[in-house]
């Protein structure tokens, strides 16, 4: 891979735990982005690496950084905000813009409402706004239609070229963009214990952010957001079915709804250059 506008790896004290980030340094206010559930922040890179010119970037990595178990609810994504918030805060980062994708988006609402982030903006790539019923329910991995396929995710490869070849063959990965699949494969996998690859966020603990995702309902802190947001939405997104996010734009304070086109819910994957003029365009008309 090419070192041009490469970030730096870095990690900060947040008190009890270290949370890792990847910091591209730019001239302008800071933008925050978020990753999806059992992914990771080096997916922002082609997006980042276009944007930190007139931002600096800067995008934390949650997985690892609590020990948590699914089959005890999981790491709270209110938890996570706090860490989130308390990140920015050791950091000194004030009126931040944010950009989140799923988990990340959902985290970034409840860090925005509940800790005053001062968000200057606020984009919401297929945000995890479950129904309202979901998060009074006591449910089981098994049950969780989300957690039972991540726990039982493949979790090892022969090698690089075996890797490519699995996740071609996935649905959910084949209108991926090439550069993304190749970070993922980068970045995403490690050295496995006994040789090949294996996924850097284990089955285990992706399991355990889908659990804890059900801990904290999020439906009361969306009127608190007071900066303006777009909620971006997939138009072959399997979550249409039952999450409404039309619902959410409306109870958003400066709410506006986009569909796109062509993309499910991975949009940041499938589609980086449209996310990229997503970003720019909307932060270049709310720059106040």
């Amino acid at each position: 891979m090419s070192q041009d506008n490469m970030p730096k790896v870095l990690t900060q004290d947040i008190g009890d735990v270290a949370l890792s980030y990847l910091l591209y340094e730019g001239d302008g206010p800071t933008m925050i982005l978020l990753h999806a559930t059992g992914f990771l922040p080096w997916l922002w890179h082609p997006i980042a690496r276009s944007l930190s010119p007139n931002w600096n970037v800067i995008a934390p990595y949650f997985c690892d950084h609590r020990e948590t178990a699914p089959d005890q609810g999981g790491l709270n994504w209110f938890v996570v905000s706090q860490d989130l918030a308390t990140l920015c805060s050791r950091l000194g980062i004030e009126r931040p813009a944010l950009v989140g994708h799923s988990m990340g988006a959902t985290v970034l609402t409840l860090a925005n409402a509940s800790f005053d982030l001062n968000a200057r903006g606020l984009i919401l790539i297929e945000p995890i706004f479950l129904p309202e019923d979901f998060y009074r329910m006591q449910i089981r991995i098994e049950d969780h239609p989300l957690a039972a396929k991540s726990i039982r995710r493949r979790d090892h490869w022969g090698d690089r070229s075996e890797a490519l070849s699995y996740l071609k063959q996935k649905p959910l990965f084949q209108n991926w963009d090439e550069e993304m699949l190749n970070l993922y494969i980068d970045y995403g996998m490690k050295p496995g214990d006994t040789g090949g690859l294996q996924l850097a966020c284990s089955p285990i603990r992706e399991a355990a952010l889908f659990m804890g995702g059900m801990q904290y309902d999020p439906w009361p802190l969306i009127p608190k957001v007071s900066c303006p947001t777009l909620i971006l939405e997939g138009e072959e997104s399997e979550n249409r079915s039952f999450i409404d996010l039309k619902k959410a734009t409306s109870m958003l304070r400066r709410g506006t709804y986009k569909l796109i086109s062509g993309a499910g819910h991975l949009i940041p994957m499938e589609k980086p250059g449209e996310i990229i003029r997503i970003i720019q365009e909307f932060f270049q008309n709310n720059h106040s």
